[in-house]
């Protein structure tokens, strides 16, 4: 949680071993993360493949290394939820975005939700 008492997000890219993004959302005291190969979608368009990966501990919020950057972090709050679906606001450093995750059975698709 920030300051605020918000729930926090990181979205970390990854040079290696290819390059993608982990999109990490803090919830219940772990961060639910997700591999998102091509990073978050800039358009309606287009969603994204993610795909849930094992939680990892609050101190990823804050996690570089070599090969790990902090592309985006800020706090998040959920708008919609149910068995299929995750709907939720970013706000990070310069923007805040709505997306959903959408359940396809094993994987998920994230998708920019129109303004």
């Amino acid at each position: 949680m920030d300051d605020q008492g918000r729930a926090t997000f990181v979205l970390h890219e990854h040079h290696k071993p290819r390059h993608h993004f982990d999109l990490r959302l803090e919830e219940h005291g772990a961060l639910r993360s997700w591999a998102v190969p091509r990073g978050l979608p800039d358009d309606p368009k287009h969603n994204r493949l993610a795909v849930a990966v094992p939680d990892h501990a609050l101190d990823h919020l804050t996690y570089t290394d070599a090969d790990k950057s902090i592309a985006d972090t800020g706090w998040w709050h959920e708008v919609d939820r149910n068995d299929k679906r995750l709907v939720f606001t970013l706000h990070g450093r310069s923007a805040s975005r709505t997306y959903a995750l959408i359940k396809t059975g094993s994987d998920w698709l994230l998708h920019l939700m129109k303004d």
